[in-house]
Parts: structure tokens; sequence; C-alpha cells
């Protein structure tokens, strides 16, 4: 997460020094060849203060994300990353740009807070609800209450994640079988 991170600041880097070259890659809604910066967009930032904002939640929700399994959290930010830009390309306000991880962290949020329930692990809906109790206030964002953030990113990122959660679910064998190594345990005691 250091390195996505770290990729991050880089890019919004090249971007000021190339007087915002990079901001073309957001997404302008409902434009055939805007589809292609779907994904480029969930990289670029408008401004350093924009980045700073997700900074610090992408690096501790992709961390406890990335608990899971590298190519499970892979594919989940696929799917965040595609859910959230498909969702602004269909829904935002004509002629705005969109752009920024706040789509991924919303999407991160919303896998987390799913994903114990989903694969009915005492463990993760422990973090799960941690997650919740420090950024819960996130949910406000999917709300069209401030102009010039994009609610749109916010909501289809969040449902993304929640999605990801229900399509990358442990199988239910293993499940199955996780549960029956606590119910022996709890019996042996």
């Amino acid at each position: 997460m250091a390195g996505w991170v770290t990729l991050l600041w880089v890019l919004e880097a090249v971007d000021t020094a190339s007087g915002h070259a990079l901001d073309t890659f957001g997404v302008s809604p409902r434009r055939p060849g805007e589809l292609r910066d779907v994904v480029p967009a969930a990289f670029v930032h408008f401004g350093f203060d924009h980045l700073a904002a997700n900074s610090v939640p992408l690096l501790i929700l992709g961390f406890l994300a990335a608990l899971s399994g590298m190519r499970r959290f892979l594919a989940v930010v696929v799917v965040i990353v595609l859910a959230g830009g498909l969702g602004v390309w269909l829904t935002a306000p004509a002629h705005s740009t969109t752009g920024g991880a706040s789509g991924v962290v919303f999407g991160l949020f919303g896998y987390l807070l799913a994903r114990g329930f989903v694969d009915r692990r005492a463990g993760d809906i422990a973090v799960g609800a941690l997650v919740a109790v420090v950024y819960g206030s996130l949910l406000w964002g999917v709300l069209p209450t401030t102009a010039g953030i994009s609610w749109q990113g916010h909501l289809f990122g969040l449902l993304g994640g929640v999605a990801a959660a229900f399509a990358f679910r442990r199988p239910r064998d293993e499940r199955e079988a996780a549960a029956t190594v606590r119910a022996r345990r709890t019996w042996q005691a």
C-alpha cells in the first residue's frame, strides 16, 4: 500500500510539473471515448490537498483488505475501480471531470464492512466493526451535499466494494470447514 500511495504522489508531482496534463485522465460522463479513462481516473488527483485527503484512509483500508491475500485484494480493487468509474461515467453531471482514489477508499470501506458477514468470520466482522467506528463518517460522502465532490464516485465505489465482498467470498466448503473447526474447539473446551 505504501508503494501504491507513493505512486499516487509521484503522479501528482508529474501532473503539477506538467501543468496538470494528467487531469485529462479523469472521467467525463457519457462520452464513449471517456470509457478508457475509467481505470486511470482512480490514479489522478486534482491537487495535493485532494491526494492528501485520500492517502491515509487508502493506506489503512488497503492494508486491512490486503490481509486476505494479494490476489483477492487485486480482484476486489479491480471491481471497485470499474464500478466506481462506470457509475461516475453514467451518472455524473455533464461537463464535469472526476478523478481520484476516493472511490477506491469508499469501496474498500464497503468491502471491509461486508466481508466478515459474507464470509462468516468473527475476525473479519471485528475488523469491519472497527472500520465502521473509525471511518463510519465516510458514509456522508455518498450524499450529494458538497458541490465539487463526486458523491457518485463515492457511492458507486462503496457499492462496488460490497459487491466484491460477495463476488470474492470464500468458497462455501472452506467456510463450513472453518465453522466445524470452531465448533470442535468450543466442544472440546
